[in-house]
């Protein structure tokens, strides 16, 4: 999975977006799936443990085998899901959770971690870390009001600053729209997080159509 995993449009749910519009999270990841995602993160800022996993475990049921299944966060999570069945790929984290080492330590060799990284010192850090990071994501691209603690919007030049020397796969995250998608893929990106673009929409599954078709264009594109 982690030679083949796909993080072109990458979801990031949000609970009470997808609440919102009387969906639960499996229920818009399916759509979303369908549509045209290829990775999915459970990421649950304020959900107790059991709740998580509960979570976890709805979304990995319903989640085709190719589309990776990765855990914001709470490596406990990871673990538990993990320890019941359920096919989950890995771990992401940021700069204030545990440290990489630790969290490879604990998820094993074979699990995908990724880290977000918002700065060239950080990037540095990721590129050198012998845990073995898989990927990075960089943001916040845009202004974005989904998470509270978002760094400055850098905008696509400043994405593209970040990315290209970075060393490892890049991931852009913070208010990305379809139009986006051509300059990340330009600017070195291997794929976009998408939270509100896709939890909060009327339909997840047009929406996710809209980022993946984006997605295949700059494609496209650049192969021509």
């Amino acid at each position: 999975m982690i030679a083949t995993m796909d993080l072109s449009v990458y979801l990031v749910t949000d609970t009470a977006q997808c609440a919102a519009r009387g969906r639960s999270v499996a229920e818009t990841v399916a759509l979303a799936v369908a549509g045209g995602v290829t990775a999915v993160q459970i990421r649950e800022k304020h959900a107790d443990g059991g709740e998580f996993l509960r979570t976890v475990l709805e979304v990995a049921a319903v989640l085709p085998e190719q589309v990776a299944l990765i855990v914001n966060d709470r490596v406990d999570v990871f673990l538990a899901a993990r320890a019941a069945g359920a096919r989950v790929t890995g771990v992401h984290v940021g700069q204030s959770d545990l440290p990489p080492a630790a969290v490879r330590e604990l998820i094993g060799e074979d699990a995908v971690l990724g880290l977000s990284a918002a700065t060239p010192a950080e990037l540095r850090a990721a590129a050198e870390d012998p845990a073995g990071i898989h990927h990075v994501g960089i943001g916040a691209l845009h202004a974005t009001r989904t998470k509270a603690d978002a760094p400055a919007a850098l905008g696509r030049a400043g994405f593209a600053r970040l990315a290209r020397p970075s060393g490892l796969p890049a991931v852009a995250i913070g208010g990305i729209t379809p139009d986006d998608l051509p300059h990340l893929r330009e600017a070195g990106a291997v794929g976009a997080a998408v939270v509100s673009g896709i939890c909060a929409a009327e339909d997840p599954r047009a929406a996710a159509r809209a980022y993946a078709r984006a997605w295949a264009r700059a494609r496209e594109e650049s192969l021509a």
